[in-house]
């Protein structure tokens, strides 16, 4: 049965300033009771308190995360930790490996993409043989046209043993339809990223700039969008729902990139609000 989680980025702050258990402790306490956990670091202390958390509270861990090469120093990979990755994931029970992003020197290169896809699909069988699956994260660049093909699909070609972690916000930003991505890779999206897209409105302020600066009034206009609480903006969150659980969804995974100054643990309240008004309140 599907789950419904939260990414732990959402609130990486709290993991930074109280720490995970106490950070779990106020997941709990909204409603969530799986958590995908990102950007936290995976100290032995770290690791401790989460395994103490969900002893605790009765929650889980959704999936971890992990690079495929370390992108900036000293960050963890299955290229230079693989040991170490799969002894904490076993540690905090989790099957699920996931891989947040494509590394930016890959986005530039279509060649470098496809070496990327080969080696995680290397990583994915290798991991395999320590029961642990390997999804990829989409964002917006992975629909790019190569030939006419989106670089998803020739991610998804060079690593057919590779899972995806759908995120709806960054497919509609990408400008196809999450629906559609989802119903096109079933069976193999079993964790996806929930967060709404919205639109905001100019201000005055805004406007103004017409009169002194044309390319400061350009920029505001061309980045009205923002990430947003589940049911505030103009995703369809529901179809979107619906059709990951039909496409053999395990966990989704209310996220929010940004809260603007906002409370992200309010921000994840409301999300948890709409999911137990729409009918989702059974998942978590």
């Amino acid at each position: 049965m599907t789950k419904i989680g939260v990414q732990a980025s959402t609130v990486v702050d709290a993991f930074k300033e109280i720490g995970p258990y106490e950070t779990f402790k106020k997941l709990n306490e909204i409603g969530y009771k799986s958590v995908e956990v990102s950007q936290v670091e995976t100290s032995k202390e770290n690791i401790d308190q989460i395994i103490r958390a969900c002893k605790d509270f009765d929650m889980e861990v959704a999936s971890m995360s992990a690079a495929v090469e370390s992108m900036f120093p000293g960050q963890e990979s299955l290229d230079t930790d693989f040991d170490k990755i799969v002894a904490d994931c076993k540690a905090v029970g989790t099957d699920l490996l996931r891989i947040g992003m494509l590394p930016f020197d890959k986005m530039a290169s279509l060649e470098k993409a496809i070496e990327f896809a080969k080696k995680a699909n290397d990583f994915a069988l290798k991991l395999k043989e320590e029961g642990i699956k390997l999804y990829y994260h989409n964002h917006h660049v992975e629909f790019v046209r190569y030939d006419g093909k989106y670089l998803l699909d020739i991610i998804a070609e060079n690593a057919p043993e590779l899972g995806f972690e759908l995120d709806v916000h960054w497919v509609q930003r990408g400008g196809e339809n999450p629906v559609n991505i989802l119903k096109k890779y079933a069976g193999k999206v079993e964790l996806v990223h929930l967060k709404d897209y919205e639109v905001m409105p100019l201000t005055m302020e805004d406007v103004d700039l017409l009169r002194t600066d044309m390319e400061a009034f350009r920029l505001a206009f061309d980045n009205r969008v923002r990430f947003a609480p589940l049911g505030q903006g103009s995703l369809p969150l529901k179809e979107c729902a619906d059709q990951a659980i039909a496409s053999g969804c395990r966990y989704l995974l209310v996220e929010q990139d940004s809260s603007y100054g906002r409370d992200p643990f309010n921000e994840l309240k409301i999300s948890y609000d709409w999911l137990v008004a729409n009918g989702y309140g059974d998942l978590f």
